[in-house]
């Protein structure tokens, strides 16, 4: 690590204790910062999370003053709302406020790669990774993707490499945070539970870029229109990437990394490779990773749990799990990717969807459909015209129903359009739920 002496001594306040918050906690208690963490949420998890942490002083289930007041830092953890009282008071006292990724990056003394957009984060981040460790080098996958940051840092060295995933929440509330390579996959509406309107979304999206100077670089959907016009905003060196496999730089630098690569990368086209593919390819031609090595990784690349997850088949009836499907984009990229007619599980807690705009694609896909957790109302006004609706109390309940309503031939989707918070602790809960009823119904029918 580097600057470690930063913290030491500082009265700091972490707000939230879930995997970023806890992590944190331990980092900076470990390099002499008095550390307090307060946490709405009183549960398994947080408790949990509080009997772990030693000699740090927790406040669960309610936030008081006397943990904000007079602190020197407060880091926000990403699902901690700006209008949250720790936030309110830090406010009025003139108190700084921070992300757990710009604490991080304060200590990291490795090459960072930060990756955001509305879907498609996790794979990219895990890709790079695996194209960066195919290359030789060391790199740590982590950030909003389930390791985070600061729970990797006491292992990352100089020489390495940090592939990040980076949600809008966290990138709220950066301040220096500069990495080496930025990219924003795609931009469609998402979080308008959170934003006001879609610009107030993008506005947090490119804060990725605001630090970045002539030495990074900027990595852009060409085919996405609300972000292809970045480049005029931005300093770094912007390549585009498409749909293609195509990808071209918009100008060249003397930056010492991978600068005798950049000509090569610029000519190279690879067709028929989907967005996420081609993004990492670019990523690869900016750090001079021979392309073949990078199509290589591709071919091995079997996708991520809990996105399109193959979990089972029963009387030929398929078992998909896309909970960390929690827009609607996502959602159209599972339908278009299922060939099989669908029984589809959805709902969850309201992300300020308009549910209606998936409708055309829903009716030549989806046969039936199962609804839970605190959306299903506002969902089923806006598809019961149109679709058979049914309602469950539970995933186990909606994963039995599934099956009843499916045939031969089907595939019953678990591609939930929402976020987990209202049912579960995070889609990885959900989609473990999800898999668990299906092999307790595979089991019951043996």
């Amino acid at each position: 690590m580097i600057n470690k002496d930063y913290f030491k001594n500082k009265k700091v306040t972490i707000v939230g204790l879930a995997r970023s918050g806890f992590a944190c906690a331990n980092l900076l208690s470990d390099l002499g910062a008095q550390v307090s963490v307060t946490d709405s949420q009183d549960n398994d998890s947080t408790r949990s999370n509080a009997i772990k942490l030693k000699d740090i002083k927790v406040e669960l289930g309610r936030h008081s003053q006397g943990l904000i007041r007079n602190r020197d830092l407060l880091v926000v953890s990403p699902g901690v709302s700006d209008d949250a009282l720790p936030i309110s008071w830090a406010k009025e006292f003139n108190i700084p406020i921070i992300s757990e990724i710009e604490v991080a990056w304060i200590l990291c003394p490795a090459t960072v790669i930060a990756v955001t957009g509305t879907n498609g984060k996790t794979t990219v981040a895990t890709l790079i990774g695996r194209i960066l460790e195919a290359a030789g080098e060391r790199v740590f996958v982590c950030g909003n993707i389930g390791n985070p940051f600061c729970g990797e840092l006491p292992k990352i060295e100089k020489d390495a490499f940090v592939s990040l995933e980076v949600s809008s929440f966290q990138l709220e509330r950066i301040q220096n945070f500069k990495p080496k390579i930025s990219i924003i996959l795609n931009f469609t509406s998402d979080h308008l539970d959170r934003y006001s309107d879609v610009l107030e979304y993008l506005k947090a999206k490119k804060r990725i870029f605001m630090n970045q100077d002539k030495s990074d670089y900027l990595v852009l959907n060409q085919e996405d229109r609300m972000l292809k016009d970045l480049a005029k905003e931005t300093q770094a060196n912007v390549v585009y990437f498409y749909g293609t496999g195509k990808y071209k730089t918009l100008s060249h630098t003397t930056a010492k990394i991978a600068e005798s690569h950049l000509p090569e990368a610029i000519s190279c086209q690879t067709p028929n490779l989907n967005p996420n593919f081609a993004a990492s390819l670019a990523v690869g031609s900016i750090l001079g990773i021979d392309k073949e090595l990078c199509l290589g990784v591709f071919n091995k690349f079997d996708g991520l749990e809990h996105r399109l997850e193959y979990v089972a088949e029963l009387n030929n009836i398929k078992f998909i799990n896309d909970s960390k499907c929690t827009n609607i984009d996502s959602a159209i990229w599972a339908f278009k990717n299922i060939l099989r007619p669908i029984v589809l599980i959805a709902g969850g807690r309201d992300k300020g969807s308009d549910y209606s705009l998936i409708l055309d694609l829903m009716q030549s896909k989806v046969k039936e459909v199962i609804l839970i957790g605190e959306a299903k109302k506002k969902i089923e006004n806006a598809w019961a015209e149109f679709l058979s609706i049914h309602e469950a109390s539970s995933l186990e309940e909606a994963v039995k129903t599934a099956f009843s309503l499916a045939k031969a031939g089907d595939c019953v989707l678990l591609s939930p359009m929402c976020s987990s918070f209202d049912m579960f602790s995070n889609y990885e809960e959900r989609g473990r739920i999800f898999k668990k009823a299906v092999y307790d119904l595979i089991r019951n029918k043996s």
